[in-house]
Order: C-alpha cells, then structure tokens, then sequence
C-alpha cells in the first residue's frame, strides 16, 4: 500500500469535522479535539482523540458533545473538500439520541403598576392559569 492510497483511506479528525460542517472553522475543529472532547470508536477499541491529526477512517464512530447535545456520528465517506451542507450531511450518519422536549412557555400574569394587592378573585384568576 502506497502513502497515496493511506490518504485516500484516512483523514485528519479536525480536517474531517470541518468538512463535515460541524464547526465554522478548522481551527474551531483542532481547538475541540485538543480539549480531549472526542472519543472514537473503532470496532471494539475506544479512545480520546488526543491530537487533531488523530486519522479516522470510514466506518468509525465519533461521540462528542456539542451545545450541550450528545452527538454520535458514524463515518460513511471521508471528506475530498469542504461543500455544501447537502454535501456534508452524506458523509455521516447521525446516530444521537433525540433532542429532550421543549418546556412549554410558563404564562405570565400582567398587573398594572401600582394595582396594589390582588383581590381574592385576581388570585383564583392567576391559579387557573399557573400549572399544578
């Protein structure tokens, strides 16, 4: 196997997050994975990508997280250059788990300024609305 073919079979962790569009910038990317932030598992070893030079390979799964989301990406095709997103979304498939659900926005009870002390039929007003 020639260095040739070794580089068309694996690529840099922060080179491929980048092309993957999960960060802005390349330097957002090696920052990350400095930080100890991402683990990679191949076949039945797991390890922390140490490095941003750290090569991943088609069929590796990355676990990290990232805006307080567990992200758990499975590589399907290395990245040959940085493209459109419709582009980048083919190069993983995204295994994560569902995002929690949304809080219902809480009602707020408005009283002028000044109305003094809700009355007793203010306050059974206000409990109807606020929930249990």
């Amino acid at each position: 196997m020639t260095r040739e073919d070794d580089a068309v079979q694996s690529q840099r962790i922060d080179r491929w997050l980048w092309s993957a569009r999960f960060f802005k910038t390349r330097t957002l990317a090696s920052k990350f994975v400095n930080d100890f932030n991402v683990r990679i598992s191949r076949g039945t070893q797991t390890n922390h990508a140490e490095k941003p030079s750290t090569t991943v390979r088609e069929g590796d799964t990355l676990v990290f997280t990232k805006n307080e989301r567990l992200k758990i990406i499975e590589i399907v095709k290395l990245a040959e250059r940085r493209g459109p997103a419709t582009e980048a979304r083919t190069l993983y498939v995204d295994k994560s788990p569902p995002p929690p659900p949304k809080k219902e926005k809480q009602l707020t009870v408005y009283r002028e300024k000044g109305a003094g002390r809700p009355t007793k039929k203010d306050r059974r007003a206000i409990d109807a609305i606020k929930p249990h």
